[in-house]
Protein backbone atom coordinates (compact mmCIF):
# COMPACT_ATOMS: atom_id res chain seq x y z
CA UNK A 1 0.00 0.00 0.00
CA UNK A 2 2.80 2.36 0.44
CA UNK A 3 4.60 1.75 -2.82
CA UNK A 4 1.46 2.41 -4.54
CA UNK A 5 0.95 5.97 -2.68
CA UNK A 6 4.32 6.71 -3.24
CA UNK A 7 3.82 5.98 -6.82
CA UNK A 8 0.73 7.52 -7.43
CA UNK A 9 2.19 10.72 -5.32
CA UNK A 10 5.41 11.02 -7.47
CA UNK A 11 3.27 10.70 -10.64
CA UNK A 12 1.05 13.41 -9.35
CA UNK A 13 4.20 15.86 -8.51
CA UNK A 14 5.41 15.21 -12.32
CA UNK A 15 2.39 15.72 -13.67
CA UNK A 16 2.25 19.03 -11.58
CA UNK A 17 6.05 20.34 -12.17
CA UNK A 18 5.57 19.81 -16.58
CA UNK A 19 2.24 21.60 -16.05
CA UNK A 20 3.57 24.26 -14.47
CA UNK A 21 7.02 24.81 -16.66
CA UNK A 22 4.53 24.56 -19.49
CA UNK A 23 2.66 27.35 -18.36
CA UNK A 24 5.73 29.71 -17.59
CA UNK A 25 7.08 28.77 -21.26
CA UNK A 26 4.02 29.68 -23.11
CA UNK A 27 3.34 32.88 -20.95
CA UNK A 28 7.21 34.03 -21.59
CA UNK A 29 7.42 32.89 -25.59
CA UNK A 30 4.90 35.63 -25.94
CA UNK A 31 6.87 38.47 -25.39
CA UNK A 32 9.00 37.95 -22.64
CA UNK A 33 8.11 37.67 -18.95
CA UNK A 34 6.54 39.96 -17.07
CA UNK A 35 8.83 42.53 -15.28
CA UNK A 36 8.22 44.45 -12.09
CA UNK A 37 9.83 47.63 -11.38
CA UNK A 38 9.85 49.21 -7.92
CA UNK A 39 10.92 52.99 -8.06
CA UNK A 40 11.85 53.30 -4.41
CA UNK A 41 16.08 53.72 -5.18
CA UNK A 42 15.48 54.47 -8.39
CA UNK A 43 13.29 57.59 -8.26
CA UNK A 44 14.28 58.29 -3.84
CA UNK A 45 14.87 61.79 -5.18
CA UNK A 46 11.60 62.15 -6.72
CA UNK A 47 9.53 64.51 -3.91
CA UNK A 48 5.67 64.90 -3.97
CA UNK A 49 3.98 67.77 -1.40
CA UNK A 50 5.44 65.43 1.57
CA UNK A 51 7.76 63.83 0.49
CA UNK A 52 8.89 60.57 -1.79
CA UNK A 53 6.09 58.54 -3.80
CA UNK A 54 7.25 54.94 -4.93
CA UNK A 55 5.73 52.92 -7.40
CA UNK A 56 5.72 49.88 -8.81
CA UNK A 57 5.41 48.93 -12.52
CA UNK A 58 3.88 45.55 -13.50
CA UNK A 59 4.98 45.01 -16.97
CA UNK A 60 3.55 42.33 -19.72
CA UNK A 61 4.30 41.47 -23.18
CA UNK A 62 5.75 44.99 -23.22
CA UNK A 63 2.53 46.66 -22.37
CA UNK A 64 2.42 48.31 -18.90
CA UNK A 65 -0.71 46.33 -16.82
CA UNK A 66 -0.81 47.26 -13.68
CA UNK A 67 0.72 50.68 -11.70
CA UNK A 68 0.99 50.16 -7.83
CA UNK A 69 1.63 53.48 -5.39
CA UNK A 70 4.06 52.24 -2.66
CA UNK A 71 4.11 53.70 0.89
CA UNK A 72 4.35 57.38 1.23
CA UNK A 73 3.37 60.46 3.67
CA UNK A 74 1.11 62.28 0.77
CA UNK A 75 -2.34 63.23 2.37
CA UNK A 76 -4.60 59.91 1.39
CA UNK A 77 -7.20 61.97 -0.22
CA UNK A 78 -5.26 64.20 -2.79
CA UNK A 79 -2.93 60.96 -3.18
CA UNK A 80 -5.98 59.11 -4.62
CA UNK A 81 -7.12 62.05 -6.77
CA UNK A 82 -3.41 62.00 -8.31
CA UNK A 83 -3.29 57.98 -8.75
CA UNK A 84 -6.79 58.08 -10.35
CA UNK A 85 -5.69 60.27 -12.62
CA UNK A 86 -2.59 59.90 -13.67
CA UNK A 87 -2.09 55.68 -13.48
CA UNK A 88 -4.49 55.79 -16.10
CA UNK A 89 -3.22 57.36 -18.29
CA UNK A 90 -0.36 55.04 -18.50
CA UNK A 91 -2.21 51.33 -18.44
CA UNK A 92 -2.30 49.13 -21.55
CA UNK A 93 0.47 51.55 -23.18
CA UNK A 94 3.60 50.11 -24.69
CA UNK A 95 6.93 51.19 -22.76
CA UNK A 96 7.81 53.69 -25.89
CA UNK A 97 4.42 55.37 -25.87
CA UNK A 98 4.40 55.82 -21.63
CA UNK A 99 7.71 57.50 -21.86
CA UNK A 100 6.54 59.80 -24.79
CA UNK A 101 3.27 60.63 -22.92
CA UNK A 102 2.75 64.13 -22.14
CA UNK A 103 0.68 63.08 -19.01
CA UNK A 104 -2.23 65.42 -17.16
CA UNK A 105 -2.15 66.05 -13.29
CA UNK A 106 -4.93 65.87 -10.89
CA UNK A 107 -6.40 69.98 -10.36
CA UNK A 108 -6.09 70.02 -7.07
CA UNK A 109 -2.71 67.59 -6.46
CA UNK A 110 -0.23 68.77 -8.64
CA UNK A 111 2.53 67.78 -7.00
CA UNK A 112 1.92 64.27 -6.29
CA UNK A 113 1.06 63.73 -9.59
CA UNK A 114 3.78 65.31 -11.09
CA UNK A 115 5.96 62.84 -8.64
CA UNK A 116 3.79 60.24 -9.74
CA UNK A 117 4.36 60.82 -13.61
CA UNK A 118 8.68 61.63 -13.23
CA UNK A 119 8.19 57.82 -10.95
CA UNK A 120 6.61 56.06 -13.53
CA UNK A 121 8.53 57.25 -16.28
CA UNK A 122 11.98 56.96 -14.49
CA UNK A 123 10.72 53.15 -13.76
CA UNK A 124 10.01 52.46 -17.30
CA UNK A 125 13.53 54.41 -18.30
CA UNK A 126 14.78 51.27 -16.07
CA UNK A 127 12.69 48.45 -18.04
CA UNK A 128 14.02 49.74 -21.46
CA UNK A 129 17.65 49.50 -19.93
CA UNK A 130 18.26 52.79 -20.14
CA UNK A 131 20.36 54.92 -17.57
CA UNK A 132 18.40 57.50 -15.31
CA UNK A 133 20.06 60.84 -14.80
CA UNK A 134 19.78 61.61 -11.10
CA UNK A 135 16.07 62.82 -10.09
CA UNK A 136 15.75 66.48 -9.58
CA UNK A 137 13.69 67.41 -6.37
CA UNK A 138 9.78 68.26 -7.61
CA UNK A 139 8.52 71.98 -6.58
CA UNK A 140 7.06 70.69 -3.62
CA UNK A 141 10.28 69.80 -1.89
CA UNK A 142 12.02 73.35 -3.14
CA UNK A 143 9.26 75.83 -2.32
CA UNK A 144 6.60 74.00 0.18
CA UNK A 145 8.48 73.01 2.76
CA UNK A 146 7.20 75.22 6.03
CA UNK A 147 5.32 77.77 4.10
CA UNK A 148 1.67 78.01 3.25
CA UNK A 149 -0.45 77.84 0.07
CA UNK A 150 -3.39 78.38 -1.35
CA UNK A 151 -3.44 74.94 -3.49
CA UNK A 152 -1.41 72.05 -3.71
Amino acid sequence: MKQTSFTVISILVALAAAFFSFTINAKTTKGGSPQVIMTGEIAKKVIGYQGPTPVSISISNGRIASITALDNQETPSYFAKAKNKVFGQFIGKSVDEALKLDADVATGATYSSEALIKNIKMGLKQAKGTSTKKAKTTKGKAKGKGKKRMTR
